[in-house]
């Protein structure tokens, strides 16, 4: 009566299209696991891998293989992701499961000379020549999956440069800072200097020991040049401090300029209408000189 209703439940399971469900494709192979094989057996994991492990003459890498963490890891992943398996005790990762293909699971039906595991095996057998014929009547529909696929994974790529570039306010023309301001002011210029990539010029009367925190943010090895009057209150000790840590600074003292620009790489230039060390303090305004002209005689 027992092995009748075992049997009742062998052909349930092998008619409602759960083996198929339970069939993987490792290492280009398709193969159900050793836990999957147990259960539609009726036998314990263990059980089956031992009667593996006793003929283990009959069974090659090509009918039956252990796979590695990395493949452990990506099973249960699609397992996770898909809910195709409730059967999950080896996604502890205590040990490594061991993969039968369709050759292997007909040869462990004929090992194990149990009735339920040869009716189970047939129908296993059977779903894997369902897979395989829907598999090959269905390539070219798989082969434009795959094709859109790595399309979408293209444009995702492209998206994320494009937020990246709004992030790293790549479009930035303009922008006015009132009273109290100072933390977003000090952002902004952060963000500036973060931007070079060899080269900041940064020319400004009065700056003081407040513009060397902010340029402490650069990249490494990109030089500073500051163009300052001898108003600005900066001494020499401060400076070989900071190239010590944040090489190179070079202070050069001038009396040509009378506004505030930061020149980045040679190629972008902002104007500052108020000096970086008094940002936030009052009203003023940082705007993006775009006319290659005014830049190239920076240069110059």
């Amino acid at each position: 009566m027992e092995n009748e209703v075992k049997r009742l439940e062998v052909q349930k399971i092998a008619t409602n299209g759960e083996i198929k469900n339970l069939i993987y494709t490792i290492r280009g192979k398709q193969v159900m696991l050793d836990s999957d094989v147990a259960m539609l057996y009726h036998y314990e994991t263990k059980n089956i891998n031992k009667a593996m492990k006793r003929n283990i003459e009959r069974f090659p890498e090509d009918f039956c293989f252990q796979l590695t963490k990395e493949e452990l890891d990506k099973m249960w992943f699609q397992i996770g992701t898909t809910s195709k398996n409730n059967n999950l005790k080896y996604r502890s990762g205590k040990y490594l499961p061991y993969a039968y293909t369709e050759q292997g699971i007909s040869m462990l039906a004929g090992v194990l000379k149990n009735n339920i595991a040869i009716q189970v095996g047939i129908s296993i057998i059977r779903a894997f020549i369902e897979m395989r014929k829907f598999i090959s009547s269905n390539a070219q529909v798989f082969e434009r999956l795959t094709n859109v696929e790595y399309k979408l994974l293209e444009h995702d790529k492209k998206f994320d440069e494009i937020f990246d570039s709004l992030q790293k306010e790549e479009n930035f023309k303009q922008k006015v800072f009132f009273q109290g301001q100072i933390y977003d002011a000090y952002s902004l210029i952060v963000k500036i200097i973060k931007r070079a990539k060899y080269k900041i010029t940064i020319i400004d009367n009065y700056i003081d020991e407040s513009i060397l925190e902010m340029l402490s943010k650069k990249n490494k090895d990109v030089e500073v040049i500051i163009l300052t009057s001898n108003k600005s209150n900066i001494i020499n000790l401060d400076v070989k401090k900071f190239n010590e840590e944040y090489p190179s600074l070079k202070i050069s003292k001038t009396n040509k300029f009378n506004d505030r620009f930061i020149l980045i790489d040679n190629k972008e230039l902002y104007h500052c209408g108020a000096s970086i060390k008094d940002l936030g303090k009052k009203c003023f305004g940082i705007n993006k000189i775009e006319d290659k002209e005014i830049i190239n005689k920076f240069i110059a």
